[in-house]
């Protein structure tokens, strides 16, 4: 009937019991007339308990020695589930990456897939065979034969990268819970199952740390509009589809590092609206952005930057067409904003300006690419065209340039990335064919009642601060190259309002998190080459959260920013930054207002279902 992938994690794998369950549950997909390929993690924590062996030996053990020894977890696991499987009397084969064709990099614990040789695979599936196959790993292209492993979340790559290869009917992912909620079950028991979410979505709360799927698998999906659904193995229930639309042909040649940039959109229907210099405390954003909904003014895209003393800058933009009703909702409330402390200094002040540009890359390839976004402000900076705000998401970065400048930065953008540019007519389109679009096999998908699907919390991040940074092209080139050269991903990327003139030099703030594990190296890097490049100091910042609200719903609803801030403001919880896409807002706060934050966000936008999940141990 048809062509199945389906992928079985560490806890689905966990113990014999578990492999016989999940052996029954793939003889019953095979008799009902299926052909099926069946991915594995290692079990349970075995992953876990080699890398403490390991670190036991040697304090920084080998790369190559790292990729020998983890992948043969997931060797143990398909060879037990293949002798499960024939005391079924189902004709079975286990198939390490390397047997079943997985060629990728020969980049050691975090290689991509460039192809995969199916031919092995096939044969097998036509003599009526389940192929097992040892998630997380595969073989370089080198002629060394070296084996190499995927990186954490490897075995959901994998499967999905299979099932483009094989063109599949579609892919399971078998997990802990019962499909995609609409945020972690261990902070909100009430979490709510989806019964469909499409892939930008996914990406979103995938990059954003829901750890249902991996990032990368999303990504393949998308790119190779493979249908895929997240179910729980311990019922049958019909979990969740993960949906896109019918992509355009690509090859399965260089199949994770082909184009990580997949168009160049831009707006020139667009104005700026920037408050300077408002209180840095709780209730500011909603506010300001309660009242902007109230007049029912849709707002694109929303920045705050890094505090400086006791204020502030919140910029926005809007089309042309309500700007006026945006300026004058700006101009009210702005004397609501002043600083009580300095009522006759530093009041907050409100700044328009209309000869400006939307210009954006947008792609799934993007995530976990440092050098995406920094070729993107190297190929500005060499057109001459200055950045005047910087917003950013997992898969898409938006800089506003003067409208002189447009014409220039798209064309420099669409060589670069080797695209050519569409408007923001078409690319709206696209966003609202992809809200309805569902894959064959389930029924068709509900448009969603919320605008909001899922709530997300990253606890993961840091932030660095840069001092009064030279405010002309090419600076966030620079910047940001010297963060690519060494393999730092950075996520939000802020460039405050507020410009200062020091010796007379106009300059501003940048703000940007990255993965806390780099924070420090970051730092230093920056820190380096600060006086040569005439930026001030570089602050460094552990205790941050990142909490964010995902939902393709959410293009042309005013209210919703100001929901989101209003939970937080409630619940007395300061904003940092604010960064914003299409489909998302983003907040960082304290990060020990993290997990309060969530929980607010979640229940004003009344995401809780009747039933409390628990995710087993």
């Amino acid at each position: 009937m048809a062509l199945i992938v389906q992928k079985y994690g560490g806890s689905s794998v966990g113990s014999v019991e578990r492999i016989q369950a999940v052996a029954q549950r793939v003889s019953k997909t095979v008799k009902a007339g299926n052909s099926l390929i069946v991915v594995v993690s290692a079990m349970g924590k075995t992953t876990d308990g080699l890398v403490k062996l390991a670190n036991e030996i040697s304090k920084n053990p080998n790369r190559r020695e790292m990729d020998m020894l983890l992948s043969t977890g997931e060797q143990v696991t398909i060879a037990l589930l293949s002798m499960a499987l024939q005391e079924l009397g189902q004709p079975a084969i286990s198939m390490t990456g390397a047997q079943v064709g997985i060629v990728t990099e020969a980049e050691h614990t975090r290689a991509r897939i460039l192809h995969i040789e199916t031919d092995r695979l096939l044969r097998h599936i036509h003599e009526g065979k389940v192929v097992v196959v040892a998630g997380f790993q595969g073989i370089s292209s080198t002629g060394e034969l070296e084996i190499t492993t995927l990186g954490r979340g490897g075995s959901d790559t994998s499967a999905v990268a299979l099932a483009a290869a094989i063109d599949a009917d579609f892919c399971e992912i078998y997990t802990d819970v019962p499909g995609i909620l609409t945020t972690d079950p261990r902070l909100v028991p009430e979490a709510q199952l989806m019964d469909a979410i499409t892939c930008n979505e996914m990406l979103e709360l995938a990059s954003l740390g829901a750890k249902v799927l991996h990032p990368r698998s999303v990504e393949i999906a998308r790119n190779y509009g493979v249908p895929l659904v997240v179910r729980s193995s311990w019922t049958d229930d019909p979990g969740t589809w993960v949906t896109s639309l019918k992509p355009q042909q690509r090859s399965l040649i260089n199949l994770e590092i082909a184009k990580a940039v997949d168009a160049v959109e831009f707006d020139t229907n667009q104005a700026r609206v920037a408050l300077l210099r408002v209180p840095d405390k709780p209730g500011v954003a909603a506010k300001l952005f309660g009242e902007i909904a109230r007049q029912n003014v849709d707002v694109d895209l929303i920045i705050q930057s890094i505090h400086e003393g006791n204020t502030n800058d919140i910029a926005f933009t809007v089309t042309t067409p309500i700007l006026k009703r945006a300026e004058a909702v700006a101009a009210a409330i702005a004397p609501a904003l002043r600083n009580p402390v300095k009522p006759n200094s530093d009041e907050a002040e409100v700044i328009i300006e209309q000869d400006v540009a939307k210009v954006s890359i947008s792609g799934a390839g993007m995530i976990g690419r440092p050098g995406v976004a920094a070729l993107m402000f190297a190929t500005l900076a060499e057109a001459s065209v200055n950045i005047q705000m910087i917003s950013t998401s997992e898969v898409k970065v938006s800089c506003l340039v003067n409208a002189s400048d447009c014409d220039r930065a798209v064309a420099a953008l669409s060589n670069a990335f080797e695209i050519a540019a569409k408007g923001e007519t078409e690319e709206t389109i696209t966003r609202e064919q992809e809200v309805v679009s569902c894959p064959p096999p389930p029924a068709p998908c509900p448009v969603p009642s919320s605008p909001v699907r899922g709530v997300a919390l990253d606890l993961n991040q840091a932030r660095l601060a840069i001092r009064q940074v030279p405010d002309k092209a090419g600076m966030a080139a620079k910047l940001f190259g010297i963060l690519a050269q060494h393999n730092i991903s950075v996520d939000m990327i802020i460039q405050s309002q507020r410009c200062r003139i020091i010796d007379g030099v106009p300059k501003r703030d940048i703000a940007f998190t990255v993965p806390r594990m780099d924070g420090e190296t970051a730092q230093k890097l920056l820190t380096q080459v600060a006086a040569e490049l005439g930026w001030g100091e570089v602050v460094l910042d552990n205790a941050i959260a990142k909490v964010s609200i995902v939902g393709a719903g959410m293009v042309g609803q005013p209210g919703v920013a100001a929901k989101m801030f209003g939970a937080l403001a409630q619940n007395q919880i300061n904003i940092q930054m604010i960064a914003t896409s299409e489909i998302k807002i983003s907040c960082v706060v304290a990060q020990e207002q993290g997990v309060k934050a969530l929980q607010a966000i979640h229940a004003a936008f009344e995401l809780a279902g009747s039933e409390k999940f628990v995710v087993p141990a």
